[in-house]
């Protein structure tokens, strides 16, 4: 049995996520979700894009060094993620595209189904 830190270490949780199919890295440029697949390379606004998780973690040694993982899924069905530090580390880009995000709503089934 694994114990509830291990449990939840980013890279387990991504792990979990890739499998429920997660599997796209995005970014924010210019305002824009971009997966970072240059094959595919789309670009997705706000209004295009569902939060469905998100999971803190913070830092083992420093509590201010904490950040954040978003499951995120497209209108067209691309799953993936972006992660974001909080405070001064943090990218502004993302946190900007996300509030608009997260004013829509979020669809919180934790079965990612």
């Amino acid at each position: 049995m694994q114990d509830k830190e291990q449990e939840r270490s980013l890279v387990n949780v991504e792990r979990k996520l890739n499998a429920d199919g997660f599997t796209t890295d995005f970014t924010v440029t210019e305002g824009r979700l971009c997966t970072m697949d240059d094959a595919s390379s789309r670009t997705y606004g706000p209004d295009e894009v569902t939060i469905v998780d998100f999971y803190r973690f913070e830092g083992e040694s420093n509590p201010d060094d904490m950040s954040i993982l978003y499951a995120i899924e497209t209108h067209d069905g691309i799953r993936g993620t972006i992660s974001n530090a909080f405070g001064t580390y943090g990218d502004e880009r993302i946190d900007a595209f996300l509030r608009q995000v997260e004013d829509l709503g979020k669809n919180l089934d934790k079965a990612h189904k």
